[in-house]
This record gives structure tokens, C-alpha cells and sequence, in this order.
């Protein structure tokens, strides 16, 4: 499609910005998507009778804290003289409310992250995530049957639109008709896969990552869609579980490779209050701000799995869009002032 609709890129000069969304037809787009995309998800956990909850957005145990294996910074603040952080995620508190609503939880609220933005990353960005009892195999079906729904909502809703934007619509058909399926590939796989090139596989004392230039050849190999699956534990923050037989070196995760990488983030969880111990000792992080979600898992183990959707990541997949910085009609970047 020619004269596709473009980014105004005016969030370059953060003064200025805000005048901006009101008469720009890239931002009237962006506000249909957030509204449809809310509406979608309360629709689809309701008919599967997963529970919505209210949480707060500050915390004293942040679920990805400076220990090994950690990829974000906590932001630090201080409330009426107590010292506290901004929520980069709030899955501890959808594991205890797990615990009262067993059918399963889910929340759409924003997420705070100490690191500067760029094309792929937002210092405050928009988070779906959800807890359910299970395993992650199970975590991984309902993830799927999420972005299938999501898809042929958005086929039916805002097609015109997208196509305004992307020119095409063929990816969202795609995964309309064959979300079901998306392959599986282990981190051990992964790594034959790109021959452990050190272009795509960084390697460091305790764990492996796999970059963004490795995603986007695994998406390429897979045909634009895979499930990597089962980390270095060490690679991952603690709280995902152990994977059996590994001698607690591989973790039970997955993380759905779709448009620019990693938008999809899933794991199973430690059972018991021992298995969390075990895990912070082994991350080297102090276990004191922890002692609530250890004394949870003891007194009332249940096996749950949840997963993390980048809402903004999923924008820029259903967009074809590579810049992360577009997807905000008021943006928010680490280290600078606001007029707005």
C-alpha cells in the first residue's frame, strides 16, 4: 500500500510533543488500538472465568531485582518518607491472588523499568499479564489462544486501520489461522541453530543469552514465530522453576518470538517456600524482601504459571512497526523533564 500513514517521530522534542496527538492520524490509530486491545482482553479472560484484579503499583519485592540473571534496573522512590519501588512487574501479587481466585487472575496496568529507551525497550511500558494454576505447558496454550483471540478481534475491528499503517494484514491472518501451532525450540537448540555464534549468543561466567540479532534469526529460521523455551536458570530472574533433572541449571520458561523478539514472557513457578530459597541463594540475592512470597508458597503451595504480554510489543508486531518509542501517545523516558 502506498501513502502509508508514518510516525511523527515528535516525541524527539519532549516540549512540543503533546500538541501533537491531537491532530496527527498516527495517534488517532494508536488510541483505537489501546481501546480495542483493553476491550479484547477483558472479553477473553471472562469467557475463560479468569478474574481481573486491582493491584498496587508499588512494591518492596520487585520480581526483577540487580541479582544474576537480572535484565532491568528497579526504580527506587520514596513515599511520605518510606522507601519503596514502582512495580516492573506485578506477578508476585497475581501468585497470591492465585491463591483466592483459583481460576486465574489477569491485570493490564503499566510497568516501571530503570533503563533508557530506545528502539526496543520503554522505561514505563503497558503490561498484560495473567496466573493460572497449571503448568507451563498450560501457560503456553492459554498465551496462544490469547494472541489468536487478540488477532481475529483486531482483524474484525481495526483491519482498515492497520492496513493504513502496515499496508498488509497477512501477518495478523496468519496467526489467526495457525496461532495454535507456533513451533517450540529449547535455548539448547537455539544454540546449534546459530552455531553459538558469538553474534547472536553472548555468553558470560554463569549463563548464555540469546541477543536480538539471534531472535530475529531463530524468527527467520522458524518462519516468524517461535517459542524458545527452557533458559539458563541463571539467565532468568529467580522465581521461575527449576527444570526437572538439570540440577537446578535450566529453567521451566518460555518467551513467544514474534515482530521485533522476546513480546510474550511465560514461566512455571516454584512450588514450595524451599524452592524459592534455593533459588535466591543461588542468585545471590538477599532473601529478607522476600520473606511474604516464601511464607505463601509454604502455607498454601500451589503450582501456578503466568506470562507477561509487552503491550507495545505486540502494537509494533500488529503494525509492522521497529521502533518502540512511536507507541506512546504520552511518552515517559528515564533521565528527562515533561511538559505533559
Amino acid at each position: 500500500m502506498n501513502n502509508k500513514i508514518k510516525p511523527p517521530k515528535s516525541w524527539k522534542d519532549l516540549s512540543t510533543h503533546y500538541k501533537i496527538p491531537l491532530r496527527n492520524e498516527w495517534y488517532r490509530v494508536l488510541a483505537l488500538l489501546q481501546d480495542e486491545f483493553n476491550f479484547a482482553t477483558v472479553s477473553f479472560y471472562r469467557q475463560r472465568g479468569i478474574k481481573s484484579v486491582q493491584l498496587p503499583i508499588t512494591t518492596g519485592s520487585i520480581s526483577s531485582p540487580m541479582g544474576l540473571g537480572s535484565d532491568s534496573v528497579p526504580v527506587h522512590v520514596q513515599i511520605a518518607g518510606i522507601d519503596t519501588y514502582l512495580a516492573d512487574s506485578m506477578q508476585f501479587f497475581l501468585e497470591y491472588s492465585c491463591r483466592i481466585n483459583k481460576e486465574g487472575v489477569y491485570y493490564v496496568a503499566p510497568s516501571f523499568r530503570g533503563e533508557s529507551a530506545d528502539e526496543r525497550h520503554l522505561g514505563q511500558f503497558y503490561h498484560s499479564e495473567a496466573e493460572i494454576i497449571g503448568t507451563l505447558d498450560n501457560v503456553i496454550k492459554l498465551c496462544e489462544q490469547y494472541i489468536v483471540y487478540l488477532s481475529n478481534h483486531f482483524l474484525k475491528t481495526l483491519e482498515k486501520e492497520i492496513l493504513s499503517v502496515a499496508g498488509t494484514t497477512e501477518h495478523i491472518k496468519y496467526i489467526s489461522q495457525h496461532g495454535y501451532n507456533i513451533p517450540k525450540c529449547t535455548f539448547e537448540e537455539a544454540v546449534r541453530i546459530l552455531d553459538n555464534n558469538p553474534d547472536f549468543v553472548e555468553s558470560y561466567a554463569l549463563y548464555r543469552n540469546i541477543n536480538s540479532k539471534g531472535e530475529a534469526e531463530l524468527m527467520k529460521y522458524f518462519g516468524g514465530y517461535v517459542w524458545l523455551t527452557n533458559f539458563d536458570h541463571m539467565a532468568v530472574p529467580f522465581y521461575q522453576k527449576f527444570a526437572p533433572g538439570a540440577n537446578k541449571k535450566i529453567a521451566l520458561n518460555a518467551d513467544l518470538l514474534m515482530g521485533i523478539g522476546e513480546t510474550i514472557g511465560s514461566g512455571e513457578r516454584h512450588l514450595s517456600g524451599q524452592e524459592v530459597r534455593e533459588a535466591l541463594t543461588l542468585h545471590q540475592i538477599d532473601e529478607t524482601p522476600y520473606k511474604w512470597y516464601i511464607t505463601i508458597k509454604d502455607e498454601v503451595p500451589v503450582q501456578t504459571s503466568g506470562f507477561g504480554l509487552g503491550v507495545e510489543r505486540f502494537f509494533l508486531w500488529l503494525l509492522k512497526h521497529n521502533d518502540i518509542r512511536d507507541m506512546q501517545t504520552l511518552p515517559r523516558f528515564n533521565g528527562q523533564k515533561f511538559t505533559f
